[in-house]
């Protein structure tokens, strides 16, 4: 596989066919000192302003989320990332990033703020004319006006593009009237403005903005949900409502690349949330995991609680690692495209590795679910009751498998968009998957090397060998029938997140080793430990989907393909859970 240069930047999917060293990898170890500051800025104001209440943000008390809201955009957390000269601070978008994982602990607020900052204020911020951005952003940066986004309704979830909203246009060409009903609105109690979703003509899928108050325009009241219950959420009802013509956002009958595109950004975004709950959840278990005895020994020295302990770790490291080479990812290619003149230049970076967006919506809400699951499991009996706040984070852990596209959407989208890149010559995919059909038909390489990482970056390379053969043998037996074959497409999706998940955790550790960091040997056993396991996992997945296309000679050369390519090193997992666990219950904390 072709190596890649110092700061050359990998295409969006383009891990799966080219290798990245550990130099051209962003990690979270190559946080600046201004970003280490705003995580310690970002730590303080959940433990001042929003974890001590949590009980009064959940029965939403005295219009308690509002004001948590505001008290963000004046230490300027709203609008980090939008320009200077619209209110916000200018920053990049991996700073952006962190501070959505930073706050991602606040269960509910959470979720308001990153609604709020995020498919808030971000349509128009990068679809509003400038008389739009003008009135708008400023006041959405400090927190003055809290935003929205109304895409879903009661036909139409994963379907956007089917919604019924209708918007016609009056006989003076002057306004329009929206009719209609949305669902699921996030900070709809509360926000000064929405961004809407509606059909012009019954064919035109556009965005609209409409300010609060707009007559014809109602609420719903509060659902009471699952969890996220401090998180405003009611329908909208759209009859008569009548808004300026200039209320188009973008233009007419483009609103879905307004839909895709924000979305893209909004999974990234889920993803850092998930993560930075999942951590705050690992610091719950652990100390509860100290202080709780059995058998007159705390449970924390227990080989089975310490798996859970370890094994929430490793995911957590392995999610934080593919964040934060996205990010960085997505910032750099939109410097590029800044370079380049473009005005939507973060969106077409975003779109650019909409492929990874996708995949790391699935394993960070996946990743937090593990964490919060294994933490009621740790509290036992306890963990069920509201008096620990593991049930809290278990509860509201629930709905981001359902945000931003469920993750099976995300997962088919992956492939989807793999299949579509491929097709249009974004991306080779086939080129490699002819390769690696005639390498299953040659003599294995029974060779060693013995340089450092080495075994490590051959399982890799493996594991992608796996997915391309796997990937190209269906695409060439079932050609465009793949695409209904959802099955199939989920489990190459669960073999890619894998592969990418282990490339990444790898690259952070062979990185930290280099550099001399004193985690490294830890980080290391994460990444051995990350690596093991996904080659049963992904070899599973592999099984699942050549026995679901091939038969005969073609199934068992296969299978035997698989077999060689997912083949790792024996290795004691048992003893390398147990040193991440001891680092854990050292620091009480996520520590890597």
């Amino acid at each position: 596989m072709e190596a890649q240069t110092y700061n050359s930047l990998i295409p969006g999917g383009g891990f799966l066919i080219q290798q990245s060293t550990p130099e051209n990898t962003f990690t979270p170890e190559d946080f600046n000192e201004e970003q280490h500051m705003i995580i310690e800025m970002c730590t303080e104001f959940l433990e001042k302003e929003v974890l001590p209440h949590l009980v009064d943000i959940d029965l939403q008390k005295d219009n308690i989320m509002p004001g948590l809201v505001e008290k963000a955009g004046a230490l300027g957390l709203l609008g980090a990332a939008f320009p200077e000269e619209l209110g916000g601070l200018g920053k990049d978008f991996v700073t952006a990033t962190l501070i959505n994982e930073c706050l991602g602990g606040g269960h509910s607020f959470a979720v308001a703020m990153a609604a709020h900052n995020g498919i808030g204020s971000l349509p128009i911020l990068y679809f509003g004319t400038e008389e739009q951005k003008q009135k708008y952003i400023p006041k959405l940066a400090s927190g003055e006006m809290k935003g929205a986004y109304a895409l879903t309704e009661p036909g139409s979830g994963s379907d956007a593009l089917g919604a019924k909203t209708s918007a016609t246009l009056s006989a003076d060409g002057s306004t329009y009237a929206l009719n209609g009903q949305k669902i699921w609105i996030t900070n709809a109690g509360f926000a000064d403005v929405f961004t809407v979703f509606a059909k012009v003509g019954g064919t035109q899928f556009s965005a609209f903005i409409v300010d609060r108050g707009t007559p014809g325009l109602t609420f719903g009241e509060e659902e009471h949900k699952m969890g996220i219950k401090g998180s405003s959420t009611r329908q909208l009802f759209f009859e008569n409502c009548v808004i300026p013509k200039d209320n188009l956002l973008g233009e007419l009958g483009k609103g879905h690349i307004i839909a895709f595109n924000i979305l893209n950004i909004g999974r990234l975004k889920l993803c850092a949330a998930t993560v930075g709950g999942g951590k705050l959840a690992l610091k719950t278990t652990i100390k509860y995991a100290k202080t709780r005895e059995q058998f007159k020994v705390p449970i924390a020295s227990f080989g089975a609680i310490q798996y859970k302990l370890a094994e929430t770790a490793i995911r957590l490291f392995a999610a934080e690692s593919a964040l934060i080479r996205t990010a960085d990812w997505i910032d750099r290619k939109e410097h590029e495209l800044l370079d380049s003149g473009r005005h939507d230049a973060l969106l077409g970076a975003a779109e650019e590795y909409a492929i990874e967006c996708a995949m790391l919506k699935v394993l960070g809400s996946e990743a937090l679910n593990y964490a919060v699951d294994e933490g009621v499991q740790v509290h036992g009996g306890n963990g069920y009751s509201d008096e620990y706040n593991i049930s809290r984070a278990y509860r509201d852990s629930r709905i981001n498998r359902i945000f931003e596209g469920t993750n099976e959407i995300n997962r088919l989208l992956t492939m989807d968009m793999y299949l579509k890149r491929a097709m249009k010559g974004r991306i080779n995919i086939m080129g490699p998957a002819m390769a690696v059909q005639k390498e299953l038909m040659s003599i294995p390489d029974f060779s060693t090397d013995d340089t450092p990482f080495a075994a490590e970056q051959k399982v890799i390379d493996n594991f992608k060998k796996a997915i391309l053969m796997c990937a190209g043998g269906a695409a060439q037996k079932l050609m465009m029938q793949l695409e209904s074959e959802q099955e199939i497409l989920m489990n190459l999706a669960d073999m890619v997140i894998d592969t990418f998940q282990a490339e990444c955790v790898l690259l952070r550790a062979m990185k930290m080793k280099q550099s001399g960091n004193d985690k490294a040997t830890i980080a290391l056993d994460i990444a051995r430990t990350f690596i093991y396991d996904a080659a049963d996992r992904i070899n599973h997945a592999g099984k699942n989907a050549i026995n679901s296309f091939a038969e005969g000679d073609e199934q068992r050369m296969m299978l035997m393909g698989l077999k060689r390519f997912t083949k790792a090193d024996n290795f004691n997992a048992k003893d390398a859970r147990r040193r991440i666990a001891a680092r854990l219950i050292d620091a009480e904390a996520y520590c890597f």
